[in-house]
């Protein structure tokens, strides 16, 4: 066994070993920086169309998009690793390195042995990521949302527009809107509202409304004053008109909400308290906490089998696999967590099937790319000239 871990050394430490591994890092360095960049564009896009919808400042979202940034960084890392290696192993082929190096003896054992430092140093450090920074990343990001929610929860109404809620269900209209004690209410005058009740249409023009949150269900509601209410086609029998003193309207479901608090809640639990917890919830957590540096190891050997070209053949379809794999391995991830969350499948069983499942086509991969087949051909040729 020493001798063993003295040979992977001495194969590291190597001038072919620190070679390889500085063209890693390089190539690494260089993708993650592209992804991140995406990744980073696409949040900001989208914080920043969500705060003009629903009214919070700015500047107040930049938190937000920073620590969703790092809640993606697992996903990036293990995205940049893998097309660094495909793209790594890929050149060495293209430029006949690699088959030099098989020459020596070489071969596909000996590459993952010799990028073993780096795969091994960011498992380590995606696994303190998922399991400890990420928590506490989510719980702050959870504080700086409910906060800048419960700032403007009442003034996301904005005067002179059309807005939807209910997922375009209900379309409101206000012409003046305006914040009282301490914005803990809204007031508005000149209401419209077109919405659905078993499938008859509605509508409801009011002289005033105010905006609140029910302390029983949690939902919000809109309770106009001195107005009148439309329910029906014209000229159906089923047409009414009511005029009334007080009516309220529900905008935002309760349920939603505090299906949503639940969901944050788990991810930002500690670790440790997960397994305290125990149930399907916090144990699909925590297999996803887990599961995402164990992919990161699985798919760094995967990497290498991607890597391996012909010298004089056209441009590898590894980065094509390799990405189109990535992405199937992640929703599948993905799936099994929901169904673990549902109850619906073992949380024994869970992530940890996938990830084996995944591992045995590696290993089947990498038989049969060790199969001489060359010897087979030459057999079939010397037979036809017989």
């Amino acid at each position: 066994m020493i001798k063993i871990l003295l040979n992977n050394f001495y194969l590291q430490n190597s001038k072919i070993g620190r070679y390889i591994n500085f063209k890693l890092l390089s190539i690494f360095t260089a993708i993650i920086f592209v992804i991140s960049f995406v990744v980073f564009g696409n949040q900001f896009v989208l914080r920043v169309k969500e705060s003009s919808e629903i009214g919070i400042p700015f500047m107040e979202i930049m938190p937000i998009i920073f620590l969703n940034l790092l809640r993606d960084i697992p996903l990036i890392v293990t995205l940049s690793i893998f097309l660094s290696i495909i793209v790594t192993f890929n050149q060495l082929y293209k430029s006949s390195e690699a088959i030099v190096l098989n020459s020596f003896g070489l071969g596909k054992k000996h590459f993952a042995i010799i990028i073993q430092p780096i795969v091994i140093l960011i498992f380590t450090t995606m696994l303190v990521f998922t399991t400890y920074i990420i928590p506490v990343a989510k719980f702050e990001k959870n504080i700086i949302e409910n906060e800048s929610k419960n700032a403007s929860e009442f003034s996301f109404i904005t005067e002179g527009e059309f807005e939807e809620f209910k997922n375009g269900e209900i379309v409101f209209f206000a012409s003046e809107s305006n914040s009282i004690e301490n914005a803990q209410l809204q007031n508005m005058e000149e209401v419209f509202i077109y919405a659905f009740n078993k499938n008859d249409p509605i509508i409801v023009v009011a002289s005033e409304a105010t905006k609140y949150i029910d302390p029983v269900n949690k939902g919000t509601y809109l309770r106009l004053r001195n107005g009148k209410k439309y329910q029906g086609f014209p000229g159906s029998k089923n047409k009414k008109i009511l005029d009334f003193d007080s009516y309220d309207l529900e905008i935002v479901s309760g349920k939603i909400k505090e299906s949503l608090i639940a969901s944050s809640t788990i991810e930002s639990t500690k670790t440790s308290d997960l397994l305290i917890i125990g149930n399907s919830l916090a144990l699909s957590e925590l297999q996803w906490r887990l599961s995402q540096p164990v992919s990161l190891i699985v798919l760094s050997f995967l990497g290498i089998l991607l890597g391996e070209t012909s010298p004089r053949g056209g441009k590898s379809l590894g980065l094509v696999f390799g990405l189109a794999i990535f992405i199937v391995y992640n929703n599948i991830l993905i799936m099994i967590k929901s169904s673990i969350e549902n109850e619906s499948l073992n949380p024994i069983i869970g992530l940890i099937s996938v990830h084996f499942f995944v591992v045995v086509i590696i290993f089947i991969i990498y038989r049969l790319m060790s199969l001489n087949l060359n010897n087979y051909v030459d057999k079939i040729h010397t037979f036809k000239k017989n």
